[in-house]
């Protein structure tokens, strides 16, 4: 049983390429799956840990200090309630990650899979790239955007995705090394990338 782990700089296409390498392989696909799995594990709800994940890496009990009540604050952080912050999210996604592979035959989407399963054997970890404006114009066709929307968006992501690894105490997550092969989709295209992943964990 293999599990493959997609990294990606904001619109190189990962959940597109995830989508059709889970199709062509028969393995499941975690995404947007994973907020619902860390939401029941941290007894909070979805759209906290939505909040939660674009959030990440700034002042997050000041963000949602100025969001929530002070007394609908006092109800949520009950024990029975549940709670999540940095720390608690970044350690209830290693535990549901680590969990997924030991189960197998799974694509991970982000989410510092790359690390929390860099020394684990049945683990294939791929880095999806493109140039700037290749990925602005893929999130304007994909979301429906202007440009200038499109690359709000793109320049968003990236600065979420720098603060996230952040919480990992790493740097280095576009570094070749880490990774078993990257790809270039703006250059490839999505059906040469998703064979190419394919044979990848096919071994």
């Amino acid at each position: 049983m293999t599990v493959l782990t997609i990294s990606r700089q904001f619109g190189a296409g990962g959940l597109t390429l995830g989508k059709m390498v889970s199709q062509e392989l028969g393995f499941a696909l975690y995404d947007n799956e994973l907020i619902q799995l860390v939401a029941e594990k941290a007894r909070v709800s979805t759209d906290w840990v939505r909040s939660m994940e674009k959030e990440v890496g700034k002042k997050f009990q000041k963000f949602i200090s100025n969001l929530i009540p002070k007394s609908f604050m006092d109800r949520i952080l009950d024990d029975q309630r549940g709670y999540i912050d940095e720390a608690v999210y970044v350690d209830v996604l290693q535990k549901i990650i680590t969990k997924i592979a030991d189960e197998g035959n799974a694509v991970i989407i982000g989410r510092g899979g790359q690390y929390i399963l860099k020394d684990r054997p049945d683990a294939k970890r791929i880095l999806l790239v493109s140039d700037l404006e290749t990925r602005i114009r893929f999130v304007e066709d994909k979301y429906q955007l202007s440009h200038k929307q499109a690359a709000a968006l793109v320049a968003s992501d990236d600065k979420r995705r720098i603060n996230l690894y952040k919480n990992f105490g790493r740097q280095d997550y576009d570094q070749p090394m880490l990774y078993d092969m990257v790809l270039n989709t703006g250059k490839l295209g999505f059906d040469l990338a998703c064979r190419l992943t394919c044979q990848l964990v096919k071994g």
